[in-house]
């Protein structure tokens, strides 16, 4: 999509189309190439250029100028859409012979404060959507993190290889929010996940509302510089002490990697309003090398979404990307 306009929101959702493509013709020895597109729809109209590099990692540098006929109430820049099915945090595998099935398994932020955050996708209940508010941020993305085979199973949609889009700001965005809506959906043909910016305020409508800012889509190459979440599991205990909702998180990482068991490394757990946090553990997995995080909430009996944030420290040093979790009962 160009634009994510009133997407989630009590008003009406529009689908502002692009009506019209000009391509520059390349020269025979060019490595990128150029086109131009008009957009238009409801509340909005707007002009765009797409210059594209192809490659391993294909570049897609967007500049666009639009204007408003009436400001909608959700106006959602960069959007990206992705399929969320089951994975390993699901707690319903949909009676499917495969063990995940999506063509994203998270939404990556990268703050103007430059914090990392990993937030698993989820197949919902009802409708969800969060916000990361943020001012000028640096990149998010929905990024397909697990490139094993043996996670999906699957010769025909071959979910290992889908590619990653990560959307990287050109100049200062301002204040707003990267804002995750995750849709409930029964089947793998519907795309349930949607991802966008929206700006803190815009412009009179007539004033032209400019953005720019580079689409990158990848494989394997953008990651946090530190340490980052491999997986996330999560469960009840059947025998021992059944009240509590756990949760595991495997952190992975060249750097962290190197680390033994030290008592100088910390989990830092962050609970919300609606549960208690319970049991903490940090163990070295010695058959991989990776780090496996742990911890247990007791609900409060209320009913309450509940916010998660986790991520691993050693001294003041935070070593991790940060992980995001909402937990509904």
């Amino acid at each position: 999509r160009g634009l994510a306009i009133n997407t989630a929101d009590q008003s009406p959702e529009e689908f502002p189309a692009f009506e019209e493509f000009w391509i520059q013709r390349p020269d025979a020895a060019a490595k990128e190439f150029t086109i131009f597109a008009l957009l238009n729809g409801p509340s909005v109209a707007g002009a765009y250029r797409f210059t594209v590099t192809p490659g391993t990692d294909t570049l897609v540098q967007v500049k666009a100028s639009v204007y408003c006929r009436q400001n909608p109430k959700t106006f959602g820049i960069a959007p990206l859409t992705s399929m969320y099915w089951h994975g390993e945090n699901s707690e319903d595998h949909q009676n499917d012979i495969r063990p995940e099935v999506h063509d994203s398994d998270g939404l990556m932020v990268r703050t103007g404060k430059d914090e990392w955050i990993w937030r698993p996708l989820v197949n919902p209940r009802a409708v969800s959507t969060v916000a990361f508010a943020d001012e000028n941020p640096r990149g998010f993305g929905l990024v397909q993190r697990d490139r094993k085979f043996s996670s999906y199973e699957d010769l025909e949609g071959k979910y290992h290889l889908r590619p990653s889009a990560w959307v990287e700001p050109v100049g200062n965005w301002g204040a707003g929010a990267v804002r995750l809506v995750e849709i409930p959906t029964s089947t793998e043909t519907d795309d349930n996940i949607v991802a966008f910016w929206v700006p803190a305020k815009l412009p009179t409508p007539g004033e032209p509302v400019d953005f720019e800012y580079k689409m990158h889509w990848y494989l394997d190459q953008i990651a946090p510089p530190n340490g980052f979440v491999a997986a996330t599991r999560t469960g009840y205990s059947r025998t021992h002490e059944p009240d509590l909702r756990r949760f595991v998180i495997d952190f992975d990482g060249e750097e962290l990697r190197r680390y033994k068991p030290d008592p100088a490394l910390e989990l830092v757990v962050t609970v919300g309003s609606g549960a208690k946090l319970m049991n903490t553990t940090i163990l070295k997995n010695e058959f991989n090398a990776t780090w496996r995080a742990a911890f247990a909430i007791k609900p409060d009996g209320s009913g309450r979404a509940v916010e998660l944030r986790c991520y691993l420290k050693k001294d003041r040093d935070v070593v991790t990307e940060t992980w995001s979790y909402l937990w509904n009962p």
